[in-house]
């Protein structure tokens, strides 16, 4: 048997030498079609979005195991490598030999050759990757996910590995997901009828992360600059396109950054993974184009040829309040922007990225670093066409007085705290971090509308298959 040859060779890689030669490949049969003298089986091993034609005389091979040969069987095939006369490819390959690894039933294999919709391939997710849509997603997910541990490497950053069981709350938000050893049948309780935690795996009440921000304080604060990169958890009742129960997020934090030094670094992060996804998925980048947004392409150049805008949160209310825009969520100094005001902001007034600054402390973190206002804290949220926010970040409150100050206004106990009050104890720094959702990137590089759609097993409220 010769060696295999992955079918993405054939298409970018230097095939000179293999025209006219004998080659094997191996994948899955994405179609089969054919006339009394000639079959041609449309095969994908899911390493680029082309298929391989395979062109099988018929004389050749029985009929019985042509007849086996179905839509998602899986094949080896060796044959002679020779240039296409047909439209659509520029190589196929003319079958000499053919192995069946595995039978597809034609009657229940339920990606036939017809289109579906992403509600039905919601359903079989565990299938799904083998679509045109779905690999294209994925292997753009794969080179987002090397291009990010790639830009912070080349920049100095170290892969701070941030825990995914917690006992504190980085956002305040309380939606977090329990973990326990607990016999929920018989929870044991203490002398005031709570739960007594004490006898709990850990000792204490714990969860699961909803961000890995403040832990990644205390790396930046030993390291200099760190990333975490790994997967979050938010019990959020919320079945909205934008929206997931476990995601991933990205978040760095570099001591002594200030907030502008921050809002450069999201600006060259951002532009340097699109740029990527241009220049390495391209490919997959058309397809989805062409299948689900037609102005893709045009919107990713958008971010990486212009300058983002910096403006004061504010100046934004002022923007939205002279607009004349009839916006569903009205607008005030105070409230929290929605995805209309922000895309109104970036599509319409500006038509460029904004890095909005300075928010009301009300409305963020206790551990934003307060200005000197009273009223506003050094806050920063990245907004994109179509997305709205992308990157969410600031720079960290590093006086010790004002955080416990603000730790105590919104009910946070400081001696609860104390390892990451310790930061301010010792050595306390001027340092700043940011935030970006995975599957909002990928939202926004592959044009995909749902956010089930760019993760391989979606976890959502009541759904939780495979």
């Amino acid at each position: 048997m010769k060696e295999r040859i992955e079918i993405i060779e054939l298409f970018k890689g230097n095939i000179e030498g293999k025209i006219d030669k004998e080659i094997c490949v191996k994948g899955w049969v994405r179609s089969k079609r054919g006339n009394k003298n000639v079959v041609f089986i449309a095969l994908n091993d899911g390493t680029i979005i082309d298929n391989l034609q395979i062109v099988v005389d018929l004389n050749s091979f029985s009929e019985e195991l042509l007849k086996d040969i179905t839509t998602g069987s899986s094949l080896m095939v060796e044959g002679l490598l020779v240039r296409s006369m047909g439209k659509g490819q520029s190589v196929e390959l003319q079958a000499k030999n053919i192995t069946i690894y595995g039978l597809a039933d034609a009657d229940t294999y339920p990606l036939q050759k017809k289109g579906h919709t992403l509600e039905f391939l919601r359903e079989i997710a565990h299938l799904r990757p083998r679509t045109n849509t779905f690999g294209a997603v994925f292997r753009i997910r794969h080179n987002m996910a090397f291009a990010i541990h790639k830009f912070f490497n080349e920049r100095g950053f170290f892969y701070w590995h941030s825990p995914l069981i917690t006992a504190s709350d980085a956002e305040g938000a309380g939606q977090m997901f329990s973990v326990t050893t607990l016999d929920l049948d018989n929870v044991p309780k203490d002398d005031k009828g709570k739960v007594d935690y004490s006898k709990d795996f850990y000792g204490k009440k714990t969860s699961l992360t909803v961000s890995g921000q403040l832990e990644g304080e205390l790396g930046a604060l030993a390291l200099g600059k760190i990333y975490t990169f790994g997967p979050t958890f938010r019990a959020e009742n919320s079945n909205t396109p934008r929206h997931l129960s476990e995601f991933w997020m990205i978040e760095p934090e570099m001591a002594f950054y200030d907030l502008k030094d921050n809002m450069l670094l999201a600006e060259e992060f951002i532009k340097y993974l699109i740029k990527y996804a241009l220049d390495n998925c391209i490919e997959d980048i058309i397809f989805l184009q062409s299948m689900y947004d037609k102005e893709l392409i045009e919107r990713l150049n958008f971010v990486v040829n212009n300058d983002f805008i910096s403006l004061d949160y504010t100046d934004a209310i002022k923007i939205l309040e002279t607009s004349n825009e009839k916006f569903e969520y009205p607008i005030f100094w105070g409230c929290d922007l929605q995805s209309e005001h922000e895309r109104f902001l970036v599509e319409k007034h500006f038509k460029k990225p904004v890095i909005l600054i300075n928010y009301p402390k009300d409305i963020k973190a206790f551990y934003m670093k307060q200005n000197d206002d009273g009223k506003t804290v050094g806050a920063m949220d990245v907004l994109f066409p179509k997305i709205g926010e992308i990157i969410g970040g600031s720079q960290r409150e590093e006086d010790m007085d004002k955080l416990v100050s603000r730790m105590k206004e919104v009910g946070i106990l400081p001696e609860d705290m104390s390892w990451y009050l310790d930061t301010r104890r010792f050595g306390s720094v001027p340092h700043s971090g940011f935030g970006l959702g995975f599957e909002r990137l990928l939202l926004f590089v592959t044009g995909m509308s749902n956010i089930r759609d760019v993760i391989p097993f979606p976890r959502t409220p009541k759904n939780a298959e495979f």
